[in-house]
């Protein structure tokens, strides 16, 4: 074995800085701390011979090793110092100032040092581009795939191609596109199996849901080919899948193995990390006292990394408090997280996504105090996160802030100001449906941009096969035709697979839009109904005693407040839907006592725990029977609601009244009163519609005349069938 003396680094620049995409941008990553994807490779001068196992640190607590080949990736940051260290040379040390590829030869006693040019041209070109896909992996999917595309459009070797679908394959992880990672990063290993692009496979197939085939995956990686850091992230891995997949034991026991090799190496970030899985995990499992202690450790271990990890941290700890009532723990550590918060957001922007937003906390904050019946002391927390909401365009937080307060106000007496609450948070539904349908066109477009990309790099591995089997061809004659049917077969293959893959995504898409539409006419009706109700209030509030009107206001905030924690649902019990729809029709009859009387029939052989209904289906057609029918009837009427079997898994909710009709309802609307009630009915037949195609036509609803005399009345007929 060569005794070496003289090391000399050899840093490379393969990058030419891009322009930021604008100002805007350019501004917000001068304040954020932008970590870098640092690539190199460790080998000797002489020889070229890779150095695996070479252990690459940074001092901000980042660790990995060198592969079977030489190479490493790294993340890091500008001014962060790389630690190179391996037992046959002396460690070495280097301070990031760029996105730069680096490269470390090691020269022995006799050599002296020279300035080494790339290979040649080719290689640079690879190389410049696959460190500009890098660059904007996380900012443009687009023209982060477009470089990979470039990059492959080199003439390129074998590990190149695996390093460059890799990429791609790392891409379309952090763009949460699963199925086209899986089929990238098997495409890697067909080129090169490494460890890594193994580990990363069995991820996507974790993050994609296939949590039995990511076990399967993550068990076929041999740990002896696997750096410390690596094992650590094999057991995460399985403890992962098996959680998911709810073999808690087994996650338990896997993350315990992970945190044995940590340990041992001080692998600290994966420290903390499992520290925490582990307590999770023995939440899940219902063993809150191991929990807690393993909680215990890692807010310590995540105090002692930086100040970013240790608010994730009490913020997860914070979580288990409030799923175990300790909300007084729960308290204290968001608060503790919000003073870190204010430090964090003034060297870094913090997007309204991540849990770490100072509005989420102070949300949190004032719902702890709510459950606590410390609503007082709740509100100036659910103002602030309402104000910060604001500021910071976060409908979401705004619009559960909003709820809350609304609720808070009512609870503490101020009536007045929370049914006020109640017309803002009308309008931020308003104002985040508009923004979901842009989100929805968005998305759109990005599947567009993902799909042009995808099929460029696609035709152009299919070219590269062919042009590689026409070369063979011209090498060896006698295997000509073999090499062309195979080639042909592969590209076929390859263009079959990615039609497919296509269009499993599509399908999700699909899938992802019609939930998304779903819960947007959910937004529009709630707000609806509440509007009318309100009316109702207002009306008997203004005709009634004190203490009946309190009484229908107390009925009325229970109605409430159970229509909005429906809101999120696609399907509530029957059950359920009838004791809101027996409250909304005794509010109604409070009302309008001398115009109706109602029954509600539930046949004895319909069992209304076994069905379900989409929430709020209902109640439109009893508020048109109350509104249009009956309250213009000059004698009494009835509503009457039925529930009786029709099939053995299906039955009929019949609604009727004996109103006006109608012909004659329609003929005393107002143009705004027509223009509201076609929103609505067209608004129960979007949701009908949607949940018919996505749940095999479950819910049909017909409505017709009820009778033939002068108050012909109106019938509905629901038919509802079983899961």
């Amino acid at each position: 074995m060569k005794l070496f003396r003289t090391y000399i680094l050899s840093m490379f620049f393969c990058l030419i800085a891009f322009l930021s995409p604008s100002q805007n941008r350019a501004e917000q990553e001068s304040k954020a701390e932008v970590y870098f994807n640092i690539r190199g490779s460790v080998y000797d001068k002489s020889s070229h011979d890779p150095y695996s196992n070479v252990k690459i640190y940074v001092n901000g607590g980042k660790y990995t090793t060198t592969s079977f080949d030489g190479r490493f990736t790294i993340k890091a940051k500008i001014g962060d110092e790389l630690i190179i260290s391996h037992d046959t040379f002396e460690t070495i040390y280097h301070t990031i100032s760029s996105n730069e590829r680096i490269d470390i030869e090691v020269l022995d006693d006799d050599e002296t040092y020279s300035r080494r040019s790339k290979n040649n041209a080719t290689t640079q070109r690879f190389n410049q581009m696959i460190d500009s896909a890098d660059t904007y992996l996380k900012k443009d999917a687009a023209k982060s795939i477009k470089f990979v595309g470039d990059a492959l459009n080199v003439n390129v070797s074998i590990n190149q191609s695996a390093e460059a679908h890799e990429l791609l394959g790392d891409i379309y992880m952090y763009w949460k596109q699963h199925d086209l990672a899986i089929s990238e990063y098997k495409i890697s290993l067909q080129n090169v199996e490494t460890p890594s692009a193994k580990l990363k496979l069995s991820k996507a197939y974790l993050n994609n849901g296939d949590y039995q085939t990511s076990i399967s995956s993550y068990e076929n990686i041999d740990e002896k080919e696997l750096s410390n850091y690596q094992k650590t992230e094999l057991h995460e891995g399985i403890g992962d899948a098996n959680l998911q997949a709810n073999n808690t034991s087994k996650a338990i026991s896997a993350y315990e193995k992970g945190l044995k090799i940590a340990n041992k190496h001080l692998i600290a970030p994966k420290i903390t990390d499992l520290n925490s899985k582990i307590a999770q995990a023995y939440n899940l499992k219902g063993d809150k006292v191991k929990a807690k202690d393993f909680f215990d450790n890692s807010l310590d271990l995540a105090a002692k990394e930086n100040k970013k990890r240790s608010v994730e941290e009490k913020i997860k700890v914070a979580e288990f408090n409030s799923e175990n009532r300790d909300y007084e723990s729960e308290i204290v550590l968001r608060k503790q997280a919000l003073e870190d918060i204010e430090d964090i957001e003034k060297d870094s922007i913090i997007p309204n996504e991540s849990p770490l937003t100072s509005q989420k906390q102070n949300y949190k904050i004032g719902n702890a105090l709510i459950l606590q019946n410390r609503n007082d002391d709740a509100i100036p927390f659910l103002e602030e996160s309402r104000k910060e909401a604001d500021e910071k365009g976060d409908l979401v937080v705004g619009k559960d802030a909003t709820r809350k307060l609304s609720e808070a106000l009512i609870k503490s007496g101020d009536t007045e100001e929370g049914l006020a609450m109640i017309e803002n948070y009308e309008n931020i539904v308003d104002e985040l449906y508009a923004k979901k349908e842009q989100e929805i066109s968005q998305a759109a477009r990005f599947s567009r941009n993902l799909a042009i990309q995808q099929n460029r790099i696609t035709a152009l591995e299919s070219d590269r096969a062919l042009s590689r089997s026409t070369y063979e061809l011209t090498q060896e004659r006698n295997k000509r035709q073999q090499l062309i049917i195979y080639s042909l077969i592969g590209g076929l293959v390859l263009l079959l697979i990615t039609g497919f893959l296509m269009y499993k995504y599509i399908k999700q898409q699909r899938l992802a839009n019609n939930l998304l539409a779903l819960k947007s006419l959910r937004s529009q009706m709630n707000p609806h109904f509440i509007f009318n109700a309100l009316n109702s209030v207002n009306s008997f509030i203004a005709t009634n005693d004190e203490r009946t009107a309190n009484k229908y206001l107390s009925d009325f905030s229970h109605l409430m407040r159970s229509v909005l924690e429906n809101s999120e649902e696609d399907f509530i019990p029957l059950k359920k839907e009838i004791e809101l729809l027996d409250l909304y029709t005794k509010l109604e009859h409070f009302r309008f006592q001398d115009k109706f009387d109602y029954s509600i029939d539930v046949n004895e052989h319909v069992d209304v725990n076994e069905f379900q209904i989409p929430p709020m289906l209902l109640q439109p057609y009893i508020e048109n029977a109350v509104w249009h029918g009956l309250r213009y009837k000059t004698e009494k009427g009835h509503l009457n609601i039925a529930i009786r079997p029709k099939a053995k898994d299906e039955i009929t909710i019949t609604i009727t009244d004996d109103g006006i009709g109608r012909v004659r309802s329609k003929a005393l609307k107002t143009d705004n009163q027509k223009k509201q009630n076609s929103k609505g009915m067209n608004n129960i037949k979007k949701r009908v519609a949607i949940l018919n195609e996505m749940y095999k036509d479950k819910v049909d609803v017909i409505i017709e005349d009820f009778q033939d005399i002068e108050d012909v009345g109106t019938k509905v007929v629901v038919t509802l069938k079983k899961d």
